[in-house]
């Protein structure tokens, strides 16, 4: 073989091994910079009420008896009673899981962003404008959104039953949006109640 076609398939064999290191290293960055999701494709108001159902898992013990319901989101007022949105139009999909007795303050909301909607938008506006005393006689004491790619999380609750949950959600999220938590502040009674 001579010198020069050896010379070639040295610098072809150096370059190759260079191009694998530059793209493991690539690779190895992506995965440091963002965690994979294992939220699942969700293409129905189903796939939302399974991950619903895999966030609970485990956690029967801490959590009150739930009933998970998908919202029609053509039914602006219970859309706005549930979110704090004026009407589903930004949404695809809307599910939402709440205590079958309605004197627990809980409420769980998962929903999916139609195309072209911000999802972070939409999680921020629904922090603010849901009304953790819905219930009348019980309040959420905490409130936590946020969002994952087109899909909206929010929870609220006492911090032992909502933080497990936001928590779990985030988990299996691998990357979410910026974060919203609110705290509540008991409402005052009138000095005559007192």
């Amino acid at each position: 073989m001579k010198t020069q076609t050896k010379i070639i398939i040295l610098v072809a064999i150096v370059a190759l091994i260079l191009a694998i290191v530059a793209i493991v290293k690539l690779n190895g960055n992506k995965t440091k910079d963002s965690k994979a999701s294992t939220l699942g494709e969700v293409n129905s108001a189903e796939d939302l009420v399974k991950l619903v159902e895999k966030i609970y898992e485990g956690k029967d013990e801490i959590l009150p008896s739930v009933q998970t319901n998908v919202i029609d989101l053509e039914d602006n007022v219970t859309v706005q009673y549930l979110t704090g949105l004026e009407n589903g139009n930004d949404l695809e999909y809307l599910v939402v899981s709440e205590p079958m007795m309605s004197s627990q303050a809980y409420s769980f909301i998962l929903a999916k962003a139609k195309n072209g909607a911000n999802a972070n938008e939409i999680a921020k506006t629904m922090s603010e404008k849901i009304d953790p005393r819905k219930w009348i006689c019980v309040s959420a004491e905490k409130i936590y959104a946020t969002n994952s790619g087109d899909i909206i999380c929010l929870v609220m609750s006492s911090e032992e039953w909502a933080k497990p949950v936001y928590d779990t959600f985030k988990k299996l999220a691998g990357t979410v949006g910026k974060e919203y938590e609110k705290t509540e502040t008991e409402a005052e009674l009138p000095p005559e109640l007192y």
